[in-house]
């Protein structure tokens, strides 16, 4: 029976570290909020994620209601937060923030939402600041990792194995109890 559990265990051993990790990065908040109505327009926009990201593949794009990119710097990463600075102010309308990020842990993240900003002090509605076009919008948390039917492959593997085991063990036992009874009658 030892040797036998002994087995299971390093069988588990072997399986449990191939396992995917099941948390990406999301995103915990940003500046400005999603679906805000904004009276003064925001010089930048930040992103504040749940894991530290790597800023090699950090992607952060404003556009306007025409779908229309609005200018604005390279993207800057310190640790979880990223941040883009516009390059030009914004007039009135309606905005998306589309982000496309990579997590250190290598798993790709992706979503959209908008914003709106109504300046009492601006005309209504403002015209594109960019001709060039904007990525369309994504899903929220759309991202990277195994696919679900692989991720199902993989754990009726898992208890394919562990029925094997089971099997194998119960019937070494067998044999074991069979010998023992054959030498105690001989």
């Amino acid at each position: 029976m030892r040797k036998a559990l002994l087995a299971l265990a390093a069988m588990l051993v072997v399986l449990l570290p191939g396992t995917p990790a099941w948390a990406h990065a999301t995103l915990v908040s940003a500046d400005p909020v999603k679906d805000a109505t904004l009276t003064k327009a925001p010089a930048s926009v930040t992103l504040v994620f749940s894991e530290k990201l790597n800023p090699d593949f950090t992607t952060i794009a404003i556009s306007d209601a025409g779908r229309r990119r609005v200018a604005a710097a390279e993207p800057s990463v310190d640790g979880d937060i990223g941040s883009v600075t516009l390059s030009e102010p914004l007039g009135n309308g309606g905005y998306t923030v589309a982000y496309r990020v990579v997590s250190v842990d290598g798993h790709t993240v992706q979503g959209s939402y908008t914003f709106t900003l109504a300046d009492p002090t601006l005309p209504q509605p403002a015209a594109a600041t960019s001709a060039v076009a904007a990525p369309p919008p994504v899903g929220e948390g759309s991202g990277g990792g195994i696919p679900a039917p692989v991720l199902i492959g993989l754990l009726g593997l898992g208890a394919a194995l562990a029925v094997v085991a089971v099997v194998l063990w119960l019937t070494g036992r067998r044999r074991a109890a069979g010998r023992d009874r054959a030498a105690a009658a001989g």
